[in-house]
């Protein structure tokens, strides 16, 4: 599944992604506002989006978010801050792709004002393609961060690694 939240960007952009995903057979929760206002607060609705993606992830269903704002950078930002959220901010194709390849990214940030809605779309359909390398290396690094993100003691740090790991390996591409 794939959350659109509503961002402070430009819905067009996401009205246009979900239609092209729709078309190619993914469910799309679309969680974007009805009427754009600069005044909004972008971070609850990114960490809105990343709520759901997490939560999906822990029900053990594959699962991506798109958050679109302005710049992109705040919407990963909040993103981010939701435990089990891989967050990256995409700027061109070689980030769209690294972002699953090396980080295995559950969620991609795009910047509304720095690319046209079509740019915006070719990056969001290179990261939903690229899979994650399975490389140890990279695996190494992502649970390095979950540990991080989720330990109290020592104990829980291994835990919570040996969790990470065992979700990497059994990675369904989404």
């Amino acid at each position: 599944m794939a959350t659109i939240p509503a961002a402070a960007g430009d819905d067009s952009l996401a009205r246009a992604e979900a239609g092209s995903r729709t078309e190619n057979q993914r469910h799309v929760d679309d969680e974007q506002q009805q009427v754009h206002d600069a005044q909004d607060d972008y971070p609850a609705f990114c960490i809105s989006a990343a709520e759901s993606v997490a939560r999906d992830i822990s029900d053990d269903r594959p699962s991506v978010g798109i958050v679109i704002g302005g710049s992109g950078n705040g919407e990963q930002i909040a993103a981010n801050k939701v435990r089990g959220i891989r967050a990256a901010l995409v700027w061109n194709e070689s980030t769209a792709r690294s972002a699953r390849q090396h980080n295995d990214a559950n969620i991609i940030a795009l910047g509304a004002r720095e690319h046209t809605p079509e740019e915006c779309l070719k990056l969001v359909i290179l990261f939903l393609q690229e899979p994650f390398t399975q490389d140890p290396r990279h695996k190494r690094r992502i649970a390095l961060i979950a540990d991080y993100e989720t330990c109290l003691t020592p104990l829980a740090c291994e835990i919570s690694r040996r969790d990470a790991l065992a979700r990497i390996s059994g990675n369904v591409r989404v």
